[in-house]
């Protein structure tokens, strides 16, 4: 039986996502990398034996490994953005399938993004992924894209974001052109198309941001329009390995709780630093607590991806935080609550912001105690930023060896 892996962050993103399957890739033989959620506000950094760096965004992680990405539907896709992201990596379209059914995000979602975060900071990438998926629930007609293959189609569905949105910099004719541009270079294909690839041989779910700000469970209003837990892993795979992400400490970009938050931690970051819409990159210790109540409402992690583990060798002060205290109490465990309930997440947020770490230690060994922490083995260690600084065992939990090779495209048939 083949072992296909889903790769989940169990932060608030930036754990490492990216790097952990671009290792998989290299180390095994992938049939192709899917994409499970968020869109072009993922910002996942490879960088290679020879040095070789991306930042991917909407094109799988494997990419550089030569290994295809496919979108699914719960995915949200920036034409323009891709097409820019597409030149960087040699515009490697043949690696390319997308579902039809998955959202556009238009110039326009992007506008009404800006002025909303202008209005009352969020913490949003910029990028319009939240308001396209509030657009979506607004109406039936919301442009996806199959609608690429319709110009007709599709400029009625542009213009009607347009007057709902309001305008932006890019005229509707030139959002049209590109757009169509897109549907005649990508390969555009049915929603059966995951179950085809998954047949050929195993595949990596790559996630985009973190559990801890998933839509439903994370602290909310502080969080994503997106699922970030496994759950649509499970609506498009019957059967997976959990594989959990986490750093050796706890990072957050922009507004919202972060209880183990330790500005004077020295610990800066080539690739992380204050966004122009996220806000500060923030970095604190190693949040037990948080990271233990992700995996929880993630439905548990198989085996974890522990990245960083060089920072506590250059930052002495780098604890681990077991317990908060908040309002004279001791709270070492965060309460799930009942799913998709948001007056619970909202209290959590409350409660959240009034505490302050009660336990900090420093472990003897930081994959012990991540590990135990965690309930679930070390199987992937990332000592550095480069594939070469990874540990990863020769023969670990998955067997995913196979000679597949991808899967044909299927055709659109566009209605």
């Amino acid at each position: 039986m083949t072992d296909h892996i889903a790769v989940v962050d169990l932060g608030y993103g930036d754990a490492g996502k990216g790097t952990v399957v671009d290792t998989l890739c290299l180390e095994h033989r992938i049939n192709a990398v899917i994409r499970f959620n968020g869109g072009a506000q993922a910002a996942h950094n490879v960088i290679t034996e020879d040095g070789r760096h991306h930042t991917f965004a909407q094109f799988g992680s494997g990419t550089l490994r030569g290994v295809p990405t496919h979108l699914t539907r719960f995915c949200v896709v920036d034409p323009l953005a891709l097409a820019a992201e597409a030149r960087a990596l040699g515009n490697p379209f043949h690696l390319l399938t997308v579902d039809g059914d998955a959202l556009l995000a238009t110039p326009w979602h992007r506008a009404a993004n800006h002025r909303r975060e202008v209005r009352q900071r969020h913490g949003s990438c910029g990028m319009g992924v939240g308001e396209t998926m509030a657009y979506a629930l607004s109406t039936p007609d919301a442009p996806r894209v199959a609608d690429t293959l319709s110009p007709r189609r599709l400029r009625h569905r542009l213009s009607a974001v347009r007057d709902a949105l309001g305008d932006c910099e890019e005229s509707l004719d030139d959002v049209v052109d590109a757009f169509t541009a897109f549907g005649r270079t990508v390969r555009i294909v049915g929603g059966d198309f995951t179950d085809r690839l998954l047949a050929g041989g195993p595949c990596v779910f790559e996630g985009a941001q973190g559990v801890l700000l998933d839509e439903w469970r994370g602290w909310h209003p502080h969080t994503t329009w997106s699922t970030t837990t496994f759950d649509n892993v499970a609506a498009l795979c019957p059967s997976f390995r959990r594989l959990g992400v986490v750093r050796t400490y706890t990072t957050r970009h922009g507004a919202g709780p972060f209880v183990t938050e330790a500005p004077d931690l020295d610990l800066p970051e080539a690739h992380n630093g204050r966004d122009t819409w996220q806000g500060e990159f923030r970095v604190g210790h190693f949040d037990a607590v948080a990271h233990r109540y992700a995996v929880e409402v993630a439905g548990g992690v198989d085996a974890l991806a522990v990245t960083h583990l060089d920072a506590p060798e250059r930052c002495a002060g780098l604890r681990v935080c077991t317990s908060y205290r908040v309002d004279g109490e001791i709270w070492d465990r965060i309460d799930p609550g009942p799913p998709r309930d948001l007056e619970h997440q909202e209290s959590l947020t409350r409660r959240l912001f009034r505490a302050r770490p009660d336990n900090l230690h420093r472990p003897e060994d930081w994959i012990a105690e991540i590990s135990d922490r965690l309930g679930a083995p070390t199987i992937l260690q990332s000592h550095g930023p480069r594939s070469a600084d990874k540990i990863y065992p020769a023969n670990p939990w998955i067997n995913i060896t196979s000679n597949a090779i991808a899967a044909p495209a299927l055709t659109w048939e566009y209605a």
